[in-house]
């Protein structure tokens, strides 16, 4: 029988394994959700591409991953998160070879809704690095493994220094060679058995029947089981958050360079600085969540991501005032290094607000971390297909480019209320609950 120290010492050993490994695929991953918003500009002159031919190309990957999340969560329930890891890492792969041998939009097409395995791989990884990690640790840890979410900037820079040294295919070479990587040291280096559990898992496992085992497992019991502890509620709140933070990151690049007359690659350059810095302020929220809880951490967050939406949300305006002998004129607009400032702000904050919504999410049903997982996802998928539509048909109605940061401070503004009337209500249930 293993002493307490023996086991904690595993479980970090493990974890120092399991996470570095974890978080790299997810870069990749996220990265090839993005592949097709740089290396598709080249696609569509190579190939003439109509406009829904390039759409297409552009929405696969999300739209896939959005259906793929939830049944590789299940799956990875059921087989393991590690298998259904090494499945979706080897169907990247077998992508990354299409695009490099393929020359026809139906190959590129085929090859855009195969990087769609990106879902599954972070459904299934949710439930890799939960199971290796202590309750104490778990928002840190999720934190981490979101922040792989950057992959997806990364390609940003990626596509545009290959394509001038070599061409764009050596961007799917390079993803092909670190997949090929990760998943050989995944089979090396991590265990086939069950992952090392929490001791509060174990213990609360032990206490069980068999009879009430057999019934977790069945799905309906399961909703029904989300639908008590708000599973559903939260979801729908981190859809809302970090389907605006993927949303936004889409429409940024357009949106500065239209605004302050750049080109559309400087745009781009410009929109990292709210990408990256928000997907790693996720270990940030994940962290404090840790030490002061979820609740409280989504609160301050949002709260500075209005603040904000609100300077952002006003546009170039000109002021004319009538003087006793001229018209004086007064211009108001953002200089670009104060909206930038602004922007990075904005990213953090609904950075550190998905971070610790995941943790609540998660720590509220951690059994089925991988099955949550791919709700989550599916709802940040709908929510950032659904924003883009409705930001273009603001604009066009209004002509105001700012209209977006209007949208997302009503949606915001919608969340925090929501959510402060849910953790008040949860948090009542929580006190009153008999041996609390």
């Amino acid at each position: 029988m293993k002493s307490e120290a023996d086991q904690e010492d595993e479980r970090l050993a493990s974890l120092a394994v399991v996470l570095p490994l974890a978080v790299t695929g997810f870069i990749i991953a996220a990265g090839s959700w993005t592949l097709f918003a740089v290396a598709g500009i080249h696609l569509r002159a190579e190939l003439s591409l109509s406009n829904l031919q390039f759409g297409l190309l552009l929405a696969m990957p999300m739209a896939v991953s959005a259906l793929l999340a939830v049944p590789a969560g299940l799956a990875a329930r059921k087989f393991g998160a590690r298998r259904i890891m090494l499945v979706c890492l080897a169907g990247l792969a077998v992508c990354m070879v299409i695009l490099l041998t393929t020359d026809t939009f139906s190959g590129y097409l085929l090859a855009a809704g195969g990087l769609g395995l990106a879902g599954g791989f972070y459904s299934a990884g949710m439930q890799f690095v939960t199971s290796n990690c202590q309750h104490q640790r778990l928002g840190l840890v999720l934190g981490v493994f979101g922040a792989g979410v950057t992959g997806a900037g990364f390609t940003y820079y990626l596509v545009p220094l290959f394509h001038e040294a070599f061409s764009w295919h050596g961007v799917p070479l390079a993803y092909l060679i670190v997949l090929l990587l990760v998943l050989a040291l995944l089979l090396l280096l991590t265990d086939p058995e069950d992952a090392i559990a929490d001791p509060e898992t174990e213990t609360e496992t032990e206490t069980e029947t068999e009879t009430e085992t057999e019934t977790e497992t069945s799905v309906k019991v399961m909703f029904a089981g989300f639908r008590r502890q708000g599973i559903w509620q939260l979801g729908a709140y981190f859809g809302v958050i970090a389907g605006s933070f993927f949303a936004l990151a889409l429409w940024l690049p357009d949106y500065l360079s239209s605004q302050f007359e750049l080109q559309v690659q400087s745009g781009a350059r410009l929109a990292q600085w709210f990408i990256i810095p928000g997907a790693l302020a996720q270990i940030l929220g994940g962290g404090l969540s840790d030490r002061y809880g979820s609740p409280r951490v989504i609160g301050r967050s949002l709260s500075v991501g209005l603040v904000a939406l609100v300077v952002l949300s006003y546009p170039p305006m000109t002021l004319f005032i009538r003087g006793v002998e001229t018209t004086i004129k007064v211009e108001f607009a953002l200089p670009m290094n104060v909206e930038s400032i602004f922007v990075v702000v904005l990213g953090m904050a609904l950075g550190c607000a998905m971070g610790s919504l995941q943790r609540m999410v998660i720590i509220e049903s951690r059994q089925n971390a991988a099955f949550v997982a791919g709700l989550l996802l599916v709802s940040a998928c709908s929510v950032a297909f659904l924003l883009p539509v409705i930001f273009g048909a603001v604009n066009h109605w209004l002509g105001v480019r700012s209209a977006v940061f209007m949208i997302l401070f009503l949606l915001l503004c919608i969340c925090q209320f929501m959510f402060g009337r849910f953790s008040r209500r949860h948090e009542r249930q929580t006190l009153l609950q008999p041996g609390i």
